[in-house]
């Protein structure tokens, strides 16, 4: 039985934030949302600084390659789901 590693990772933009504080409200929100619903680790991993910018990534691992890539659908759903961010960029991979 053979691993599979998947990762995914959102540049996001938050219009509505006017502080880091409001930023990370929201980023928290995501990133616990993730956590909790698809037992994936996520992070906030680039603009920290940049209060209407963020970068959500997530990692897993998995022994099934249609559960790994049935995982990678639902967390962009659920990314995309949030009425308060915008999905400036993408990027997933399974390896």
């Amino acid at each position: 039985m053979a691993a599979v590693y998947g990762r995914a990772r959102w540049d996001l933009r938050i219009p509505d934030c006017r502080s880091l504080k409001d930023k990370r409200r929201v980023i928290h929100a995501l990133r616990d949302r993730a956590r909790a619903r698809l037992k994936v680790s996520a992070a906030e991993t680039d603009h920290q600084d940049d209060a209407q910018r963020a970068e959500l990534s997530i990692a897993f691992v998995s022994s099934d390659a249609v559960l790994a890539r049935s995982i990678l659908d639902r967390a962009d759903a659920l990314i995309a789901s949030d009425p308060r961010v915008y999905i400036l960029e993408t990027e997933s991979e399974l390896s």
